[in-house]
């Protein structure tokens, strides 16, 4: 639910600033049918290398079979890792790329940050060119993506298999 389509369509039905359970069942969450092996392969790991970063997270990695250290804090795997799975979670919510691009600027303090620290709105970019990527291989070859993330595998190479 950490994403930004999601991010956009709950800002689209929320009027205030409390979230109610009504609000919560609105939000269109994809089905768990929408997850198969190899999407959950593209996934895992990075969710994985996103969250395990501190010891008191090591049973969550143990439930997804990682046994090695929490995974040290870089902010530029981290960004590129946030992008390849916003990427793909507008591929799976089925949103085209016109629409990619105008959801994204619908953000405006991240846009400002952005060029601010960057000189463009870098996570829009990111996310676009990934997208343009993953749509050119087709959900069905998502193990062919060569991921962006800096300084090797995702995940320090694990995956579930």
């Amino acid at each position: 639910m950490n994403s930004y389509v999601l991010d956009y369509s709950a800002r689209q039905k929320v009027g205030g600033t409390h979230l109610t359970y009504n609000y919560l069942k609105q939000f269109p969450v994809l089905p768990p049918s929408v997850f198969n092996p190899s999407r959950l392969a593209f996934i895992t790991p990075r969710v994985l290398e996103l969250t395990y970063t501190a010891h008191d997270l090591s049973g969550f990695a143990r439930d997804l079979g990682y046994a090695g250290e929490p995974f040290t804090w870089d902010d530029e795997r981290r960004f590129w890792l946030r992008a390849e799975l916003d990427a793909l979670y507008f591929l799976l919510y089925g949103i085209e790329r016109p629409d990619v691009d105008y959801i994204m600027e619908t953000f405006p303090i991240v846009k400002r940050k952005d060029v601010a620290a960057h000189g463009s709105y870098r996570t829009k970019e990111a996310i676009l060119s990934v997208y343009d990527e993953l749509t050119a291989l087709g959900l069905e070859r998502l193990h062919e993506y060569a991921s962006r993330v800096p300084g090797g595998a995702v995940a320090g190479g694990w995956g579930p298999e």
